[in-house]
């Protein structure tokens, strides 16, 4: 039997949000198959006695489960469901070595390693499991869901199709083969000098101090990610940023190759003035069935959608998990 890895958590309230007297929460961890331990923060709402309908979430790309997922996370729960938010493998409380690695693959499997631990919870039933992919994980959510049939309903908000951005570059300005040639090029140089090195560069995360003409979203991340509103001390983007290699296999690993393939239901949510609009678009012309939504906020831009929850469509989504987790 596998044995999870004895990971470092936190067990003081360490959220950027407060906490409610609803739910009660707790710290679970589980494993995905490539042996990596995962950390998740457990929301159960109070007095809850039948088995509950559960829910997956995580994300923004470069956060952690302190950050955007878990408000997520608690305020479902409020309305009834389990739910867990999940640090990624290699970052926040989860485990996995090197550090602050992205993997299509990997982070895939993360979605669906939750599935697996919440299938057998107790209080849970598991034939009612959804997820829901912030930022960067609405792309990987999409992904799990067209392999995993236990997914029942995705929801995805503010989506980025990440293998589509490293490839292509913001708005899909930098698409060329000569153009992939060349970052490459200095992705695999660093490769070389990681190796030598016995270190793995890092990204860098959001830009600070901030440029005066840097574009608005970028203003945007800032707002978030280097301020009282969403900072952590964990958060990737709120530091030091991704290992700059990672970008090589999503450059080769289209993750959206077979959405159109998934069967379940799905939900895409993004707003209407959100600089990554285009990734939902696109990505929900792919989907088939009557059983896909796009959802458009009007107004909001790509982060209004991590904590704004005067803009976040909580109703919404409770009515699209209670109609298809049933």
């Amino acid at each position: 039997m596998f044995k999870d890895e004895k990971l470092n958590l936190t067990e003081t309230w360490d959220k950027v949000f407060p906490k409610s007297d609803k739910v009660n929460h707790k710290k679970v961890t589980f494993h995905n198959r490539y042996g990596i331990t995962l950390a998740a923060d457990m929301y159960i709402p109070k007095n809850a006695k039948e088995k509950l309908p559960a829910i997956a979430i995580c994300g923004p790309f470069g956060a952690v489960k302190e950050q955007s997922s878990g408000l997520y996370a608690q305020i479902l729960a409020e309305r009834g469901y389990l739910t867990i938010a999940f640090d990624p493998s290699f970052t926040g409380e989860s485990g996995g070595q090197p550090r602050y690695v992205a993997s299509p693959d990997i982070n895939t499997e993360d979605f669906s390693a939750a599935v697996d631990f919440l299938s057998v919870q107790e209080n849970v039933d598991p034939q009612k499991i959804g997820i829901l992919g912030i930022c960067g994980w609405g792309g990987m959510a999409l992904n799990a869901a067209a392999m995993d049939t236990r997914i029942k309903a995705t929801v995805t908000s503010t989506m980025y199709d990440m293998t589509r951005v490293n490839a292509n570059g913001y708005f899909d300005e930098t698409n060329s083969a000569e153009e992939r040639y060349k970052l490459k090029e200095t992705l695999n140089a660093q490769r070389t000098e990681d190796y030598k090195n016995g270190t793995y560069k890092l990204a860098g995360g959001v830009v600070d101090p901030l440029p005066e003409d840097a574009p608005s979203f970028v203003k945007d991340y800032y707002d978030y990610y280097k301020t009282k509103r969403g900072y952590h001390v964990r958060s990737l983007n709120s530091n030091n940023g991704w290992n700059v290699t990672s970008s090589l296999s999503f450059i080769n690993m289209p993750i959206l190759q077979y959405s159109q393939e998934i069967t379940s239901a799905v939900l895409v949510i993004h707003g209407e003035k959100a600089h990554s609009l285009y990734f939902s678009k696109d990505a929900f012309k792919k989907l088939k069935g009557n059983n896909k939504e796009l959802l458009i906020i009007p107004n909001a831009v790509h982060t209004d959608l991590y904590d704004n929850i005067k803009i976040i469509p909580f109703d919404k989504i409770d009515n699209f998990y209670k109609k298809y987790l049933n």
